[in-house]
């Protein structure tokens, strides 16, 4: 596992893919898959920039992890912060049959990183946020 300790600022939003793509390279990763989760990445990472300590700043600590078991390969990333305890898997999913100006403003982001993602799973754990994603990039479907 690796880890990445990183100011919770949008503009480093690049360093955070730059810390993800060697686990990706290994992992074989699809450029679908890879797609996919740069979209659930930026989504998490500019949420905590944005949220998570406002008005204020602080540190994101993400870890990576690809996960070999058999053929199957998985990229486990995690994502914690010392902000106010927030649980974004427990809002409730946006009504995407609804026109974008019909529905409430928030929500869309989580909403595609459940459906992109494998698995997500958010607790509060020494008074830290911590979110864990899991992507299957490779193996049997």
């Amino acid at each position: 596992m690796r880890e990445l300790t990183i100011p919770a600022l949008q503009k480093n939003l690049d360093d955070v893919f730059a810390f993800m793509d060697p686990d990706l390279k290994a992992g074989n990763c699809p450029d679908d898959i890879r797609t996919m989760l740069q979209v659930a990445v930026e989504e998490i990472f500019v949420n905590i920039a944005h949220y998570a300590y406002a008005p204020a700043t602080g540190d994101a600590k993400i870890s990576s992890e690809l996960i070999r078991e058999g053929e199957d390969c998985s990229l486990k990333m995690t994502f914690a912060d010392g902000g106010k305890p927030y649980n974004p898997l427990a809002r409730e999913d946006p009504d995407i049959t609804l026109s974008a100006e019909e529905r409430q403003i928030g929500g869309l982001g989580v909403y595609i990183v459940k459906e992109y993602m494998d698995e997500t799973a958010y607790e509060y754990r020494d008074g830290q946020n911590v979110l864990t994603i899991v992507k299957k990039l490779s193996g049997k479907t």
